[in-house]
């Protein structure tokens, strides 16, 4: 049998970062053997985390069109085209069979090169919405895993395979009893607990829903966990000052994530594609605050395409700071509600999402 030489790349967010990283390790599960590279974009998260789960990356100087200031994108355009002519060299070098793009910037020019050079190419769409670049590499690539239905809006039909979006395998893995997971976040196991997480960075609105209401979360017979992010976590101290509230517990970040879900009732997140996947699988109750800030508003379509089927409350990022707070106290304590919250996101929960992208990859190497 033949090496197997897989290139794979995206990046740009989390969201992308930890796709590529499980469809990587389910590869590398079923062809001990294969070799796997990672292409990034210089400057972005992927540059420390892929290294971090144990891969070689290379990064492209490419980023984003400025659609603000038009004079910037000869810089742009030069960038795009140095990262085609680098690509280009990395997949002579390199020689993979095949090549995956989970969305970002980097995933252009490698996958576009990769396509020109007679490779053949895997895109995996994390979102219910296609973003950029992947709708401009589906016309060169021989398979599309999605994560939604009624993805034949922005793909050919008979490439789209319906994988779900992979997820951290730590998460699904969680032994930990609710009860132990509540303590470990020194508090009260006989309390429903809410957990409010705004992703690495932080969610500036679901922080503002928390502190304009301190008063309805001293007076509330729930408790709460607050991962501000590190981006407002000096600015958050400051505020709580002088605060002395016991059923509040507030972090910067939780590394142990699957010992937080565990220990919600239930949680408050923004609509990120990953998030959502996770939520389905592990069949959280959650109320959605979509990040008005990211492309297309894919965050928006994400939430509503599970509010629609009552698998999680919306709440509109604008409206957050004033009704969320009350609203999550109010859920927390309606047990039918969670019931139903959590019966109807696992329905659309699709498991073993990156074994199924991994086959597909190595089918598309054996083809080559």
């Amino acid at each position: 049998m033949e090496e197997l030489r897989v290139i794979i790349s995206g990046g740009g967010t989390g969201g992308h970062i930890f796709p590529a990283v499980s469809i990587a390790n389910a590869v590398k599960a079923l062809r001990p053997d294969a070799k796997i590279l990672f292409v990034g974009a210089l400057g972005r998260m992927e540059m420390q985390r892929v290294p971090a789960a144990g891969y070689e990356i290379k990064g492209l100087p490419i980023c984003g069109f400025d659609r603000k200031n038009l004079l910037k994108n000869f810089k742009v355009l030069y960038k795009i085209w140095k990262s085609q002519r680098m690509a280009k060299s990395i997949i002579k070098d390199f020689k993979p069979q095949v090549a995956v793009g989970v969305g970002g910037y980097a995933s252009g020019p490698t996958l576009n090169k990769a396509a020109a050079m007679g490779i053949p190419c895997l895109i995996q769409e994390q979102n219910s919405y296609a973003g950029v670049t992947n709708k401009l590499l589906a016309k060169k690539a021989e398979k599309i895993c999605v994560a939604y239905e009624g993805m034949e809006r922005f793909f050919p039909a008979e490439k789209i395979i319906l994988t779900g979006n992979p997820v951290r395998q730590a998460l699904l893995d969680t032994k930990i009893s609710q009860e132990d997971a509540i303590k470990s976040f020194g508090l009260d196991p006989t309390k429903k607990t809410i957990l409010l997480v705004g992703g690495s960075l932080g969610a500036r609105t679901i922080n503002e829903s928390v502190l304009q209401h301190l008063d309805l979360i001293k007076a509330a017979n729930a408790q709460f966990i607050w991962q501000t992010g590190k981006y407002y976590s000096a600015e958050i101290a400051e505020r709580l000052k002088g605060e002395n509230i016991p059923n509040l517990k507030v972090t910067d970040f939780i590394t142990d994530m699957g010992a937080a879900y565990k220990a919600a009732d239930l949680v408050i997140s923004r609509a990120g594609a990953s998030s959502i996947s996770e939520f389905c699988l592990i069949g959280k109750p959650v109320i959605l605050v979509p990040s008005p800030n990211v492309a297309e508003d894919h965050q928006t379509k994400n939430a509503l395409a599970l509010a629609n089927r009552d698998a999680a409350i919306y709440v509109k990022d604008a409206d957050a700071p004033a009704t969320l707070l009350e609203l999550a106290i109010k859920t927390v304590a309606d047990e039918q509600k969670l019931k139903s919250l959590s019966e109807n996101v696992l329905k659309l929960a699709l498991p073993d999402s990156a074994d199924i992208i991994a086959k597909e990859v190595i089918k598309l190497a054996e083809k080559k």
